[in-house]
């Protein structure tokens, strides 16, 4: 049987495999993963289709794979004693160079030898198939001939002193999307961020009231982010403009509020959306954003979990963030930061009060939102915060 590559999913033009979860040889069964395929911005699991034994990998992991392209072969119904047959096949490789072909070399493992300089023809593989792992370049440098000094002084840098070391890996595929999908924000809009700041005490009083009492009916906790995915739907009602987006002469504007919600991962941060939030009600929000969360920390977020989104809220706070001018998720037109709630001295009524305290930061393409429409959300967003009573009566 063949193991090939999923059908990528639309805009997506090849894939990078991350890892393999099997050897050549290891008996597996039926749906068990075998290999984690990422994309630009979702990793995609491919299952053993049936009971059997894994043949031989055709693709290491870091190779670049295009769409049901084969990557591996098992056999069906087969036993673990067939496993050493797998090996007879894969011995005759082991002992002819290793290297005869970049293709048996992972990325980290061709970027260690073009830096060194060396011919990977000469060096002995010991990894799946006798592929060159890193182990056996560093051995092989460790048994190489001493390089003459003259030629040690031009070729080679300074040697590293005591426990000063570096480490080089490879940016995985998501984490360079998201680096060109940064510039491409920094360098496609004319950006601006406003700031206020929102008394989070009536909030925390709520929570405290109801926290109870809300988890023994909904079966969750109420956080703070239902509060803000809320007050973000309303305050977006009343600015359309921050609920549109700009294609290419033309100004979009949507009659429907989907937020997305900046979640951080293993692999990099990502913005999965909540659909519809102007249909759901706080519980519902902290059940959605529970899920995606732990989609998200798992790997198993689907195209349609990050696909769309016309706003963007992404909350620092809970790393420690007293104040940021986030960036723009493309091609919305503003994003929302929360940040770190913070006990500071305030003047209220012509008195003095310690309350707990919170920046909000709003940044936004000017292009398409003026001032008045941006400060204009953004208080909209605090008053609605610092009086959860008026999200009820829509005032």
């Amino acid at each position: 049987m063949e193991i090939k590559v999923p059908v990528l999913p639309e805009s997506v033009a090849d894939a990078t495999i991350a890892t393999w979860h099997v050897k050549t040889g290891e008996a597996v069964s039926r749906d068990q993963v075998l290999v984690d395929i990422e994309t630009d911005k979702v990793v995609l699991e491919v299952v053993a289709q049936a009971d059997g034994v894994m043949g031989e990998i055709v693709h290491a992991e870091g190779a670049t794979v295009n769409a049901e392209q084969v990557i591996g072969h098992m056999t069906a119904g087969g036993a673990p004693a067939a496993a050493p047959a797998a090996k007879a096949e894969a011995a005759p490789a082991a002992a002819a160079p290793a290297a005869e072909s970049d293709d048996v070399l992972t990325p980290s493992v061709r970027r260690l030898i073009a830096e060194k300089g060396l011919d990977a023809a000469k060096i002995q593989g010991s990894g799946k198939n006798g592929r060159v792992t890193k182990e056996d370049v560093e051995k092989f440098l460790a048994g190489a001939p001493a390089v003459p000094a003259k030629a040690a002084a031009v070729a080679a840098p300074a040697p590293v002193q005591g426990d000063r070391s570096q480490k080089r890996v490879p940016m995985t595929r998501l984490r360079k999307t998201i680096a060109n999908r940064l510039l491409e924000a920094k360098n496609s809009t004319a950006m601006l961020t406003t700031f206020n700041e929102v008394n989070m005490k009536p909030i925390m009083d709520l929570r405290k009231q109801y926290q109870d009492v809300f988890e023994k009916k909904h079966g969750i906790r109420l956080g703070f982010m239902s509060f803000y995915v809320k007050a973000v739907t309303e305050a977006l009602k009343r600015f359309p403009e921050v609920n549109a987006a700009i294609d290419g002469d033309d100004i979009v504007y949507h009659n429907f509020f989907d937020v997305s919600i900046a979640v951080s991962t293993p692999r990099g941060l990502v913005t999965p959306v909540l659909r519809d939030c102007d249909k759901m009600n706080l519980a519902e929000i902290e059940k959605a954003i529970k899920d995606l969360a732990i989609k998200g920390r798992d790997g198993k977020l689907s195209m349609d979990d990050l696909t769309g989104g016309n706003f963007t809220i992404t909350n620092g706070g809970v790393f420690g963030s007293l104040m940021s001018t986030p960036i723009i998720n493309p091609p919305q037109s503003a994003i929302l930061g929360m940040h770190k709630i913070q006990d500071r001295v305030m003047v209220v009524d012509g008195k003095m009060e310690i309350l707990p305290m919170m920046y909000l930061a709003l940044s936004y393409d000017h292009r398409i939102i003026d001032g008045k429409e941006s400060v204009g959300f953004l208080v909209t967003v605090k008053e609605l915060l610092e009086d959860p009573t008026r999200i009820l009566l829509d005032i």
